[in-house]
């Protein structure tokens, strides 16, 4: 629904700034594919409030519009204080916006109205301002649903049929991602005429307003990891935040990107390294048998720091066991090895503590981001851990992470300063 009404008003003309609330890596690439411009990710529980409004008045300021993508249920969070609940719901109430709800009306009719109206009363600081309701099955259906909503008085801002022609597809962390898609436009064009067909875009329009900013002291931007950051960057490492880019950027640092598949490594004038999050366990085989990277990453660290993050950490270790059970060597900078064959979910908010300076910050920094994953190591190693971490709710979860000299890595993907 999202990648319908963003293609859509850019086929009318408009400047588009899409955000993902929450934290998300692949949405936003589909965002920026869709619309032409670079997405951002928001979250009310990583980012301190002053991140917010910076953020979202760099996004407002470039764009005629913002749309912002909720993420699972507009009042799904953690327990927290208020406003810092990773909720979409806390966006919208902090910046004013004004929510338009997509319910899924499959297998129900009438009590679609029902479910609409707990949303637009269960918080007096939201404002629902319209609905959608998706997967409509009939004209029959449509009528018995809007007719249920009328009575509401919150305006059907569109119907949209069931329409299986417009699905994605989807593997173990989410949406195959978007650059593997060799006819998103396509997609993109059908999800335009589904909007244009079915959505009353210029309600749509009529609803935007500026958003409330609050003007608190801007915290939480991560420091560069260097001024000149060497960043991996192809299909085994994909997962890096927009946000922290344009943060790295604005604080001078410029971006060196490589191909660890292509055998490259680390730009010999950078002074640090960066693994980002990805597919790794994909691509073991290719990633083991790339000497050259291996090589050129090894004497990189012995002289400037090297950070892995997730899917990084995982190459950084001695070995990686994919899907099928085989085992990969790896750069062996780490000496813990990491497991996809016997595999579990790990998701959730973290912040971490360091425990001593590294690319993140100053030891006893507090670092919020979160986790997701399926690996799992089985073989602890030997390195010092690189941090403390609690999840959401502020309960210990031990160390995390590894520290050799230069070398540091853990499956935590950082956001955002506490």
């Amino acid at each position: 629904m999202t990648l319908a009404l963003l293609a859509a008003l850019r086929r009318r003309g408009r400047q588009v700034h899409p955000v993902k609330a929450g934290p998300d890596y692949i949405d936003p690439v589909f965002h920026a594919r869709a619309t032409g411009h670079g997405s951002i990710n928001l979250d009310s529980w990583a980012m301190p409030p002053g991140l917010l409004d910076a953020l979202m008045s760099e996004a407002s300021a470039t764009a005629d519009i913002v749309v912002v993508e909720g993420v699972m249920g507009l009042f799904d969070g953690i327990a927290g204080s208020p406003g810092r609940s990773g909720t979409t719901a806390d966006l919208a109430a902090r910046f004013g916006l004004p929510v338009i709800l997509v319910i899924d009306v499959t297998s129900q009719a009438q009590s679609a109205a029902a479910l609409l109206r707990g949303f637009a009363a269960h918080d007096p600081a939201v404002q629902i301002a319209g609905v959608i309701l998706n997967r409509v099955a009939s004209e029959r259906h449509a009528r018995l649903v809007s007719r249920a909503v009328e009575g509401l008085r919150i305006p059907i801002l569109g119907m949209l049929p069931r329409d299986k022609t417009v699905t994605l597809p989807e593997r173990h962390l989410g949406l195959v991602q978007a650059d593997e898609h060799d006819e998103l436009e396509a997609k993109f064009e059908a999800l335009a005429g589904l909007a244009e067909a079915h959505l009353d875009l210029d309600a749509i329009l009529a609803l935007a307003r500026r958003p409330l900013l609050q003007g608190e002291h801007v915290s939480g931007r991560l420091p560069p990891p260097g001024m000149r950051v060497a960043m991996a960057q192809d299909a085994a490492f994909t997962f890096l935040y927009p946000h922290l880019v344009q943060g790295w950027r604005e604080q001078g640092a410029t971006l060196v990107p490589f191909s660890p598949l292509a055998d490259e490594g680390p730009d010999a004038d950078c002074d640090a390294c960066w693994l980002p999050g990805g597919y790794p366990e994909l691509h073991a085989g290719q990633l083991a048998a790339a000497t050259g990277f291996k090589t050129k990453l090894a004497e990189f660290a012995q002289t400037r720091p090297v950070h892995g993050e997730c899917g990084g950490y995982m190459v950084l270790g001695q070995g990686l066991v994919d899907g099928d059970g085989t085992r990969h060597a790896m750069t062996g900078l780490l000496s813990h090895t990491t497991s996809f064959a016997d595999r579990g979910l790990h998701l959730g908010y973290r912040e971490a503590q360091l425990l001593e300076p590294c690319v993140l910050g100053d030891a006893g920094e507090r670092v919020r981001g979160h986790e997701f994953h399926y690996a799992r190591v089985i073989e602890d190693g030997d390195d010092s851990p690189l941090a403390e971490l609690a999840d959401g709710e502020g309960n210990a979860l031990g160390p995390t992470g590894a520290r050799r000299s230069q070398v540091t890595g853990t499956f935590f993907h950082a956001i955002a300063g506490a």
